[in-house]
């Protein structure tokens, strides 16, 4: 067993319409003990995602929502210190739907072994990760970027939408990112090599977008939806693809979430629009890491970090990833 004490972060309730601050309890709650098949795990790094507004909604989504007195839902990686399964000993370092604690007893199927020499382990939470799996097959599974299209991606300085970008540009696309801020458009400039980069916070996107999509827009990975949604909806090429990833514009409030005012451009346009969550993807997460490891190893993709120390600052980091003040994949150090 652990000679600390594990501390847990617990939701008390749902929380009133845009407002979490108020509703994490933290925990000191003792473990129980390991059975056969399962394992106790020290958790080093937990994942911060803008698909947990989503989980702490009582609406009908993609997984059941958290419920209320039980532990935040997120992934997190640490090291076994404790086993009674097979395959998976003391000093492993696994991945999996954790929580956000210090500590957890978990079954042996619920969990990834991972390890790459040369590769953080706390690397398997952000490019390659979730969110580069997400990135990965919504780019290459649904949008199929081609050689000369114009790729359009929101949120390309984010955990997902840098690598969707990033994947694009190899492709041969020409790719415009949309992004928070002059520091975040120069990133994608700079330093992921993107064709151009517009500051949705600078002012009219619509005419940002005439300006950098001369030719239109061929394809959009969307992870924001609301008004860069509608935006880019009137610039869509005749029979262009838009892969639907997420809609931070509009987690604040998920019963009143809207669509596009403009959404008959859709038919006027034949246009393709999909949505998908990992969840179509789980069994083809090696794939993606065959791609990944390698094209991160090479420098043929990038991605950045934003690392918040300290369970008890989970609020703020939580707060942190719908205010848009993360540079890169937003994770909490527990350790």
């Amino acid at each position: 067993m652990t000679d600390k004490k594990p501390v847990q972060i617990r939701m008390s309730d749902y929380p009133a319409t845009g407002n979490a601050r108020d509703i994490w309890r933290v925990t000191h709650d003792s473990l129980r003990p390991v059975e056969d098949g399962e394992v106790l795990v020290r958790l080093d790094y937990i994942s911060i995602d803008p698909g947990m507004r989503g989980w702490i909604t009582n609406k009908r989504s993609y997984m059941p929502p958290v419920k209320p007195g039980g532990v935040m839902r997120a992934f997190g990686v640490g090291e076994i210190v404790e086993s009674r399964a097979t395959g998976l000993a003391v000093g492993d370092q696994v991945t999996g739907f954790t929580g956000v604690q210090t500590h957890g007893v978990f079954k042996q199927e619920n969990l990834r072994k991972v390890g790459i020499p040369g590769v953080p382990p706390h690397t398997f939470l952000s490019g390659l990760g979730m969110t580069g799996y997400t990135g990965y097959f919504g780019m290459t599974d649904i949008g199929q970027p081609k050689e000369g299209e114009t790729v359009v991606v929101s949120a390309a300085s984010g955990a997902v939408g840098s690598i969707a970008a990033q994947i694009a540009k190899l492709a041969g696309a020409r790719v415009v990112g949309i992004a928070g801020g002059p520091d975040k458009c120069s990133y994608l400039i700079d330093e992921l090599g993107l064709d151009a980069a517009i500051d949705y916070k600078k002012g009219d996107i619509s005419a940002a977008l005439n300006a950098n999509c001369p030719d239109g827009i061929d394809l959009y990975f969307d992870n924001v939806g609301g008004d860069i949604l509608s935006a880019v909806l009137n610039q869509m090429n005749y029979q262009g693809r838009i892969v639907v990833c997420g809609g931070i514009s509009q987690y604040g409030d998920f019963a009143s979430a809207a669509g596009p005012a403009n959404f008959m451009t859709v038919v006027t346009h034949s246009l393709s629009m999909r949505g998908f969550t990992m969840r179509d993807y789980m069994h083809r997460v090696p794939e993606a890491l065959d791609w990944l490891v390698p094209a991160w190893k090479e420098r043929r993709i990038k991605f950045r970090e934003h690392i918040v120390e300290g369970i008890e600052n989970f609020p703020n980091a939580f707060d942190m990833i719908f205010d848009g003040k993360n540079h890169g994949k937003l994770l909490l150090k527990l350790g």
